[in-house]
């Protein structure tokens, strides 16, 4: 499925040789090495996420808090990852970039995806300890076949490579689950659960890992992904994503 991903990225770097290329969001015209125009990044820009943040979520807290400090909705949960950490808020022209990219087949938009997940990794919380590698959460194989590809494998390649940071796929989705979009928190754990297993050659033991993905929700399918890899002795696991809801 790889392949089928990279063969309708080389048929959209053909396209660009006979149209000039445009702004993903007001379709206004660019150059080659930008994707959205400057008006378009400015709107982009006011969902970046800025402290303070919680300290495992990174939920955006409007007001003045020194020190650290963790959301309602973290204060009452104990997750299997550290902390989380997204570039955006998922709204607006970001929200349609992920979507337009992830449901619509527009496989150029992993490029802006991938610099603004390398952004999330940048965060001074996914420094220390290091990375060993990144792992991009996984599809049901059926899920997989229906897009033609894993959008977090795609992205976790990208940002991999700017960052320098190794990608291994460490672990498999093994059993079909409907869209969590409709769940609220407590149904997306139950709907999740068992549902991700190691692959065969994995071996995260003393490891610090970072899963990656585009959207962190409420973080029903990182953490069940961090429960299997802190059980088969993961030294520690953290979240990177483009987004945040």
């Amino acid at each position: 499925m790889f392949a089928l991903a990279r063969f309708r990225a080389w048929i959209e770097a053909v396209g660009t040789l006979f149209h000039p290329p445009h702004c993903a969001g007001c379709e206004s015209p660019v150059t080659a090495l930008e994707w959205h125009c400057a008006k378009c990044r400015a709107k982009i820009e006011r969902h970046r996420l800025k402290a303070p943040l919680c300290a495992t979520c990174s939920e955006p807290f409007e007001g003045a808090i020194d020190g650290t400090f963790q959301c309602p909705n973290c204060s009452d949960r104990r997750y299997r990852f550290v902390c989380a950490s997204s570039a955006f808020r998922s709204r607006d022209l970001v929200r349609e970039a992920i979507h337009q990219f992830k449901y619509n087949g527009h496989l150029h938009l992993r490029h802006p995806l991938g610099e603004w997940l390398a952004d999330a990794l940048a965060d001074e919380r996914m420094r220390s300890p290091g990375i060993d590698a990144l792992v991009p959460v996984p599809l049901h194989p059926r899920r997989r076949r229906e897009r033609g590809f894993n959008q977090a494998d795609l992205l976790a390649h990208l940002a991999g490579k700017r960052l320098q940071l190794p990608v291994e796929a460490l672990l498999r989705r093994t059993r079909y689950t409907t869209t969590q979009t409709r769940f609220h928190r407590q149904e997306r754990i139950e709907n999740l659960r068992g549902a991700f297993s190691l692959t065969r050659r994995a071996e995260p033991k003393g490891r610090h890992l970072v899963l990656v993905d585009d959207v962190f929700t409420t973080g029903a399918t990182v953490d069940e992904c961090a429960l299997v890899l802190r059980k088969a002795g993961a030294a520690s696991v953290r979240v990177a994503t483009v987004a945040r809801g």
